[in-house]
């Protein structure tokens, strides 16, 4: 970043602040909050006036616990209606007819959905390992996609996608880290353009959990068995082993079905990190962690600390992040992106964000100090206590009524099905931000440092 670009960034922010707003534009593949409440009104007063083409009829592969919430809050869209569920474990399907009607269709065979005409787009909530096979096919037959994070089980996975996606230009296809469509990472984008915090040197966060659940202890039914589980479906495309219920209901703790806590939750903060800072990607990562606490049998680590080099590029100065994700922090729940610059720093969350403005201080060379220290030459020392001096703080917040992030990102997906439009997260914005969370599994495991190219996205071998 040139220091014109600088100044004019700076200066820019000052005179926005000095009104008292800080201006927001049209964000690229972005639907900013005026444009996102005139269409919700729009829609809620057209919602009876739709013709059985403009609804939205979706379907969901993956009943679990993020396939129930991805499909509760995707209905919540006006004129979108579930009308097929498909999972492996029966209990799920009965669950499904009793969540949304005795009169859906349930199966545990997907490509039985993705054979329905009457089924414009599907959501993915399967374990990681199924996510570009059950995509390709899904957009092969025409369907648009969401598909929860990382889009991809592995980084040789992830062209496969792009390249499904660029073929069938009829579909959209989202990748549901739902916090890209926030209006916490909407705003801090525009905060950081601005020049809010100056030009951006580091960043770093933090993800916890304390609860079994939180930390992937999902509960086992009663009656898991080989006769209510698809077990030879769910390893169909995986390593075959005997029936065991923990490997199917708790996938996340072993590395053939899940992506560990790098894949489950640092993709988060990638995915924000590169929406507001507009990056493709890091170039060098490394990782490291343990098994702390959850000494049940699980494969992945509880702790992990990764660390990233992100080179310069036309659109931001180089930088550095750290990340951190623990299930054993006695607060629980608690997680945040903080980023740093040369004139201060801001807390990003999905519906805050916390800017701090670095207090002036006075220059050693600055000729006004000069003097002053010269006339006090020479006098008696008398000693004058400071105060700590908080840098000046400013807090952005969602409205009062914001539905949220996760609303948000299905709404995203549906206009750009019904507008033709762009969405937050494609399979590109996708894979880039899954492939460094999936790195760091790589170089926890293989102990040592990945190079990656983020423009090629490949890695480099040194």
């Amino acid at each position: 970043m040139t220091d014109n670009n600088k100044n004019n960034s700076r200066r820019g922010f000052i005179n926005k602040l000095a009104k008292g707003v800080v201006g927001a534009s049209l964000i690229p593949n972005i639907i900013t909050a005026a444009d996102r409440q005139k269409s919700l009104q729009q829609l809620a007063r057209q919602k009876d006036h739709y013709s059985a083409n403009d609804n939205i009829q979706i379907a969901l592969i993956g009943a679990g616990g993020m396939g129930t919430e991805d499909a509760n809050t995707a209905i919540k869209v006006p004129g979108v209606k579930l009308i097929a569920a498909c999972d492996l474990y029966d209990g799920r399907l009965a669950d499904a007819k009793k969540k949304w009607g005795s009169d859906i269709y349930t199966t545990r065979d997907y490509k039985e959905i993705l054979q329905r005409k009457d089924i414009d787009a599907v959501i993915i909530a399967t374990p990681d390992s199924w996510h570009k096979d059950i995509s390709v096919a899904a957009m092969n037959a025409g369907k648009s996609v969401y598909c929860e994070k990382p889009m991809v089980h592995d980084v040789s996975e992830g062209s496969a996608v792009v390249d499904a996606q660029n073929r069938n230009k009829g579909v959209v296809y989202q990748v549901g880290s739902q916090g890209v469509s926030s209006l916490g990472n909407e705003k801090a984008r525009q905060l950081l353009k601005d020049g809010a915090i100056g030009e951006l040197n580091y960043a770093e966060g933090f993800w916890a959990r304390m609860s079994a659940f939180g930390a992937w202890q999902y509960p086992i039914p009663a009656d898991a068995s080989p006769a209510t589980v698809g077990w030879d479906a769910f390893l169909s495309n995986n390593k075959k082993r005997d029936f065991d219920p923990l490997r199917f209901f708790r996938w996340r703790n072993y590395r053939d079905y899940g992506t560990g806590v790098s894949g489950d939750l640092f993709v988060h903060l990638f995915s924000s990190l590169h929406l507001v800072t507009g990056s493709i990607g890091p170039e060098k990562i490394m990782a490291t962690g343990g098994l702390r606490y959850w000494k049940d049998g699980r494969e992945v680590p509880d702790v992990m600390l990764g660390m990233f080099d992100y080179p310069q590029t036309e659109i931001h100065p180089a930088f550095n992040l750290s990340l951190r994700v623990n299930f054993v922090d006695g607060t629980g729940g608690t997680n945040y992106l903080r980023m740093v610059g040369s004139e201060g720093s801001m807390t990003v969350e999905w519906d805050r964000v916390t800017v701090y403005r670095n207090k002036n201080a006075s220059d050693a060379s600055d000729p006004l100090s000069a003097g002053k220290n010269a006339r006090d030459n020479g006098k008696q020392f008398v000693y004058e206590r400071k105060h700590m001096m908080d840098p000046d703080k400013l807090i952005y917040e969602a409205e009062e009524g914001y539905k949220g992030a996760h609303f948000d990102h299905f709404y995203n997906l549906f206009n750009a099905m019904r507008t033709k439009g762009k969405v937050a997260e494609d399979a590109m914005f996708g894979f880039r931000a899954a492939a460094p969370a999936l790195l760091c599994n790589d170089s926890y495991f293989q102990n040592k440092i990945m190079h990656w190219d983020p423009k090629a996205l490949k890695v480099v071998n040194k």
